[in-house]
Formats: structure tokens, C-alpha cells, sequence
């Protein structure tokens, strides 16, 4: 598997929720809902996150994984789905917030990029795993989307339960985390920093060796180290968000389960899901309103916990999430967002619970916030969301995440087409006048052979193209690539890009942006058309 996660919960049992612990009605508020990922830096507010106006904003976002594996950069980047495309699909999917794990041997100066299609990303060329993420934030910035950097391990190699190695110091830790808050400050794309994915238990109690929540103990004690970390970017981003995994047991060992004594037994659960202690030991950040939890949550399809084979099951499963995690949104505490849950739902239990997890998070834009596990389709133990060509999509799983998501909004005015699975611009279809469009090209990168290029087209009348079309014409012995933004096609010399079937329509000044791969000598597009206007 790609990411196996070993885990301490697999050696006992869940405890029974005592009746009415944890169980609080969630807070009832109206508050102003905001469009998409909302405006400017994001705080917190209770059980809400809130962008600079006070607007209530739900992270509805996917993991892209590569940067924090020997590749240095994210997976896919090999496939014939230039990496705009993959990016422009997720937006258009719903997908607000992308969550980008790496490592720190992908921010050592000299590291380099690898499993990158040369021909698909030209525009990839020579650039470090720094220069790419950079790339790709001004790209997710320009969609409305957010960005979550995640501090995966602490090399490709794998996973640790601690923050830090015999390798890798938590100093080192701690100035990475600051070099990352300097480069995107001012920003506002770049939210936040998940300070160390899944710490988990390590060694059989007594002798735990492992992360623990609360123990007092600073070289193990994941919560002080949150705590350090955490005000240490804040010192020198004070915008940002921080985010806040769980354990796995909190005592950070094993229970010894051949000692025949269930009495001694630690109730563990997920690595980074266990955050049952932090209501009684709560991470302090110098800045107020930046703290938001995140829990990770799986199925079997990672491990067969035992509550998947509880008789009651699934009714048992929202005590559970209560238990762990859930309490700290419903007693308005702090934000849940739940950096990674998924399954290959290949077993049908899973289909259960993952429509039980979603209807646990609530609905619109006061409900949880989380970023699904994953987009890549190369994650062994779950699947992703992209299938194996890293274009087409699982419909499955995406039908039951699609009612939970908000589209982003309040990109630039390239920010691609208006509307998504959340809704879009109403009325019937329209045509615009002539002349009722503007078409702005841009040549992005050229090779021996070939060219990309983004062609930029607004509404520059006064009513909505539904549904929207954009040909425009070659010269003879330039033929198509690859397109995104829309469904791309060509016959003879005349390309056309109808608009995508979730979001056909074009608002009254409003604009999008097609971007392809062209094979021939590269040449801008000629007697380009909105409809039936000439731009």
C-alpha cells in the first residue's frame, strides 16, 4: 500500500461512550454566509471559520499528495492531464481548499523534482519542488481556491510518530514552518500550516515512545509541541491558521494486551484522530482565533477498527466521532476540520460510513470543514477521487461528497467559469449580441513542436451565456493537444471548447479561461466567437 498506517486502536477495543458525555447540541447561529472560500486572511470564531469580513466559510477541500514522497512534487504530473487541468477539475467538482502534504527533504536547497510529463508541462521545466508549489498556489489562488500546506514527514522515506527524528531536528521542524510563513505572507491563497501529520503511539506501556496528548513530557508530548510550533509561525505570520491533528492513544504507547487485564487497556483510535484529551488539555496559540483541530477518520478499507463489527453498527459510529473528536465543534470549543478521511469502498460497509461521516459533518455552510483523501488515484489504501488517468473522475464517491460541497469563488478575473455542483448562475438559455465579448491570449510556454497557451474570453454583455461555447480557428498543421477548463475538440482548423456540463454558464462579465497543448507551430487563435458574438 502507498500509505499504510499501522495503528494503535487495533489493539483494544473501544470503551463505551458514557451516556451524555460529549453530546452537546451544536450551537444554533445565523450567521452571514460567505461565497465560495470567502475574502481575505480566515480566523476563527467558536466552532466557525470566518474570513476578514465575519462571513462564515466551510473548507470543502481534497489532499494532492506527491510533494512529501521521493517525487518531491505531486503525483500525476507524469499523466497526459497537464497539471491546470487537474486543478481546473477539482474547482469545478467543488473543491474549495487543496491540502498539500510534503517533506522537508522537498525544501532542502538542490532538491529536485522528478516524474514530471515534459511534453504535457513545459512549463515545469528545471523548476525546484518550491518553484512548482508556487505555480500551483497563484493557480488555486487565481480559481478562488485555498491552500493548506501539511507537514507529512519528516522525510520521504515515511511517516514518524514525533514531529522530529534522529535526522530531522524539531528545530529544523520549526524553521521550515517559518521559511514556508515568509515566502507566501501576503497571501491570503495560503491559509495555514497542519504542523505534522498522524503523530501516533510508538512502544508498549509502560515504555511508550510514542506521541502522547497531555503527559507533560516535551519530547513526547504533542500537544506542548503544537503549542511551540504553532507560535512560532504565528511570530511571524500571525494570519494564519493553525491546524492541529490528534494522537492515536494518548498516552502515546501501546496497551499490552497479553497482560489478560482489559482494566489497564488505553482506548485508542486513528493516527491524528484521537483528540478526546484536547478538550482537557487545549493547544494555547499567542494568537487568539487561529486554532482549528483536524481529526483524521477512516474506513476499512485502511483497517478494520472494531466498531465496523459492533452489533449496532452503524448507529454506533456518531458516539464515537463524539468521542474523539466531535465534542470540540458541538461545545463550540473550536473548528473541526478533518484533514483526511476516504475509502476504496470496496467493502459496502464503507459506503455506509461514509455517508454517515458526511451527514455527521452538517450541511451548508456552518458544517465541518474537511479535505478529502484523495485526489490521486495512486493512494493504495483508499483510492482517490481521480481515476487512474488522472482526468476522469470516481462518480461514486464523488455523489456522495458532491451535497457537502461548496464551490470556490472570488478568483480573479481569470478565475475560469462561475457556478459548480453547489449551484450556478439561473435562468434559460441566451445568446449575447454581437460584439459582446472580449478575447485576451496569452502563449504560456513553446517547444520544438508545440505550444501551450490560455485563451481568456469575457461576457461583456448584459446577460448570461447559457450554455456558453468558444471556437476560434488555426492555421493549417496545428492540431489539439490537450484542453481544460472545458471540453476541448477540433475538426479541420476550427478548435471549439463547450462549456462542461456542471457550470454552462457564462454571467454577464464574468470571463473564463480555456487552456491547452497544441502540436505545430505555435500561433494565437484567430476569429475567436462567444456563441454566435465576435470578439
Amino acid at each position: 500500500m502507498f500509505r499504510p498506517k499501522a495503528l494503535g486502536g487495533a489493539l483494544t477495543a473501544l470503551a463505551t461512550v458514557a451516556a451524555g458525555v460529549f453530546i452537546a447540541a451544536a450551537v444554533s447561529t445565523t450567521p452571514a454566509s460567505a461565497a465560495g472560500t470567502g475574502t481575505g486572511y480566515l480566523h476563527t470564531n467558536g466552532s466557525q471559520i470566518v474570513d476578514s469580513t465575519g462571513a462564515t466559510v466551510r473548507l470543502t477541500g481534497i489532499n494532492w499528495f506527491g510533494m512529501e514522497t521521493d517525487n518531491k512534487t505531486f503525483h500525476g504530473l507524469w499523466s497526459s492531464n497537464p497539471w491546470r487541468g487537474q486543478l481546473d477539475t477539482m474547482a469545478r467538482l467543488g473543491y474549495n481548499t487543496l491540502r498539500v502534504p510534503y517533506s522537508n527533504d522537498a525544501l532542502k536547497a538542490g532538491a529536485t523534482a522528478t516524474g514530471i510529463n515534459d511534453f504535457v508541462n513545459p512549463d515545469l521545466i528545471g523548476l525546484s519542488p518550491l518553484q512548482i508549489l508556487d505555480k500551483v498556489i497563484d493557480y488555486a489562488g487565481s480559481k478562488g481556491m485555498r491552500i493548506i500546506l501539511d507537514r507529512h514527514r519528516p522525510t520521504s522515506a515515511g511517516q514518524s510518530p514525533l514531529w522530529y527524528t534522529s535526522t530531522v531536528s524539531e528545530a529544523t521542524w520549526i524553521n521550515d514552518w517559518k521559511m514556508l510563513a515568509q515566502r507566501y505572507a501576503g497571501n491570503p491563497t495560503v491559509i495555514g500550516a497542519d504542523l505534522h501529520n498522524e503523530p501516533h503511539a510508538e512502544g508498549t506501556n509502560p515504555a511508550a515512545t510514542g506521541a502522547c496528548w497531555g503527559c507533560g513530557d516535551t519530547a513526547r508530548d504533542w500537544r506542548l509541541a503544537a503549542e511551540r510550533a504553532g507560535n512560532a509561525i504565528l511570530g511571524v505570520q500571525p494570519n494564519w491558521l493553525i491546524f492541529v491533528e490528534g494522537v492515536s492513544c494518548p498516552s502515546g504507547g501501546l496497551s499490552n494486551v497479553w497482560d489478560n487485564d482489559p482494566s489497564n487497556d488505553e482506548d485508542c483510535g486513528w493516527w491524528g484522530g484521537n483528540l478526546s484529551k484536547a478538550g482537557q488539555f487545549p493547544v494555547r496559540l499567542n494568537v487568539a482565533n487561529r486554532l482549528v483541530y483536524s481529526p483524521h477518520e477512516y474506513a476499512t478499507s485502511v483497517y478494520r477498527q472494531t466498531w465496523f463489527d459492533a452489533p449496532d453498527y452503524p448507529a454506533n459510529l456518531p458516539a464515537i466521532w463524539d468521542k474523539y473528536w466531535g465534542y470540540l465543534y458541538k461545545q463550540n470549543i473550536a473548528p473541526i476540520m478533518m484533514g483526511e478521511f476516504g475509502s476504496t469502498l470496496a467493502d459496502p460497509k464503507d459506503k455506509v460510513w461514509l455517508e454517515k461521516l458526511m451527514a455527521y459533518t452538517g450541511t451548508g455552510v456552518t458544517g465541518m470543514s474537511f479535505t478529502y483523501w484523495s485526489w490521486n488515484p495512486n493512494s493504495g489504501d483508499t483510492g482517490g477521487i481521480a481515476l487512474d488517468d488522472w482526468t476522469n473522475i470516481n462518480t461514486t464517491k464523488q455523489a456522495i461528497l458532491q451535497p457537502y460541497l461548496i464551490a470556490p469563488s472570488g478568483g480573479g478575473p481569470t478565475g475560469g467559469p462561475t457556478g459548480g455542483p453547489t449551484g450556478g448562475p439561473t435562468g434559460g438559455p441566451t445568446s449575447a449580441p454581437p460584439g459582446a465579448c472580449t478575447a485576451t491570449y496569452r502563449q504560456v510556454n513553446a517547444w520544438q513542436g508545440g505550444f501551450q497557451g490560455e485563451l481568456t474570453v469575457k461576457n461583456t454583455g448584459t446577460a448570461a451565456v447559457n450554455p456558453w461555447t468558444v471556437t476560434w480557428s488555426w492555421p493549417s498543421g496545428v492540431t489539439l493537444g490537450s484542453g481544460w477548463n472545458a471540453t476541448v475538440t477540433q475538426s479541420g482548423t476550427t478548435v471549439t471548447a463547450a462549456a462542461p456540463s456542471h457550470a454552462p454558464s457564462l454571467a454577464a462579465g464574468a470571463s473564463v479561461t480555456v487552456g491547452f497543448t497544441a502540436n505545430g507551430t505555435a500561433s494565437a487563435p484567430a476569429t475567436v466567437k462567444l456563441n454566435s458574438a465576435s470578439c
